[in-house]
C-alpha cells in the first residue's frame, strides 16, 4: 500500500498543521469527572495562547476556530474527530452534552480534507481513547467509548493503515490518553497504574514520576514533546532521554479533564 493506505514513518507525531478551538466563556461550566473549583475563564484564555504558541514554535501551521458558546467542552477539539493525513474522521463523544460537537466541526474539517467520514455505527468514540502510533490505533474502552464505537473505529481506519488494537482503560481513569501519550513513533509516557494493566505492551515505555500522573496526558509535535507545566521531575526524565521538551500552563484545562492532546487535531496533508 501507499499513501494514506500505508504506514508512513513518522505520522505519529511529524506534523505540518494543527486545529484548535477557542474556549468560550461556558468553560467554567464544562464536564468534569469530580468535584473542584470552576475553571478561570480569563486564565483559561492565555494558556491556550500560550499552547497554541507552543504547537507553532514546534513547527505547526495553527488555525482557531472561533469558541462555542453552546458547547463548553468544544475546546477539547481531539474528542471530536481524528485527522489523518488527507482524511478526517467524525467520532461520536460518549456524553450527550457532547453530541452535536462533531456536526459543527464538520463544515471546517470540509475545507480542509479531502476526504472526510463519520464513524460508521452507533457507538460513541472519543478521541481521547484513541493513540495513534505509525501503524496501529490503541482504542481504550471507557466511560465514553464502547466496544461497538472502537470497533466501528477500527474499520474505519484499516484502509489508512492501521490495525487496531482495543484495550480496557481502567475504570478509575476517564480517558485513555489521561494517562499515556505519545512521544516517540512507538514509546508513551504513561502512568504506572496504566502500564501495569497490560494495555501498552509492545510499546516502549517512559514512566512519569510518582505524584506527576497528570502529565502523562502528553504530546509530540515534530520534534518536541509539550508537557503540562508543573511537573519538573518527568520533564527532567525526558530530557535526560534526550527528548526536547516544552512545558505549558494547563492549569485550567486540567480543572475541567482537559489536556494537551485534547486542544487540538494536529495533521501533515499529504500532497
Amino acid at each position: 500500500m501507499t499513501g494514506e493506505g500505508a504506514a508512513i514513518a513518522g505520522r505519529s507525531y511529524r506534523f505540518s498543521h494543527a486545529l484548535c478551538r477557542a474556549p468560550a466563556p461556558s468553560v467554567i461550566g464544562g464536564l468534569r469527572a469530580g468535584d473542584g473549583p470552576d475553571p478561570d475563564f480569563v486564565t483559561f484564555r492565555s494558556e491556550h495562547a500560550a499552547y497554541v504558541s507552543a504547537l507553532e514554535a514546534a513547527g505547526a501551521e495553527v488555525c482557531v476556530l472561533a469558541p462555542i458558546d453552546a458547547f463548553p467542552d468544544s475546546v477539547f477539539i481531539e474528542d471530536d474527530a481524528l485527522t489523518i493525513g488527507n482524511t478526517a474522521i467524525l467520532l461520536r463523544p460518549g456524553a450527550p452534552s457532547r453530541a452535536q460537537e462533531p456536526a459543527a466541526l464538520a463544515p471546517e474539517l470540509e475545507t480542509r480534507f479531502g476526504t472526510m467520514m463519520a464513524l460508521p455505527g452507533t457507538g460513541p468514540v472519543d478521541g481521547g481513547d484513541v493513540l495513534l502510533t505509525d501503524d496501529t490505533a490503541y482504542i481504550g474502552l471507557s466511560a465514553r467509548t464502547d466496544r461497538d464505537g472502537a470497533e466501528a473505529l477500527g474499520r474505519a481506519l484499516a484502509p489508512l493503515g492501521y490495525a487496531t488494537r482495543i484495550v480496557d482503560t481502567p475504570p478509575d481513569i476517564l480517558h485513555f490518553k489521561t494517562d499515556c501519550g505519545l512521544i516517540g513513533p512507538n514509546t508513551v509516557l504513561a502512568t504506572g497504574r496504566l502500564a501495569s494493566t497490560g494495555c501498552l505492551d509492545g510499546l516502549e515505555i517512559v514512566l512519569v514520576a510518582p505524584g506527576e500522573e497528570p502529565c502523562a496526558n502528553a504530546i509530540r509535535v515534530n520534534d518536541t514533546v509539550i508537557l503540562s507545566a508543573g511537573h519538573p521531575r518527568t520533564a527532567a526524565r525526558l530530557r535526560a532521554s534526550g527528548y526536547k521538551v516544552t512545558e505549558v500552563p494547563t492549569s485550567q484545562a486540567a480543572l475541567v479533564d482537559g489536556g494537551p492532546s485534547c486542544m487540538s487535531l494536529r495533521f501533515s496533508p499529504i500532497s
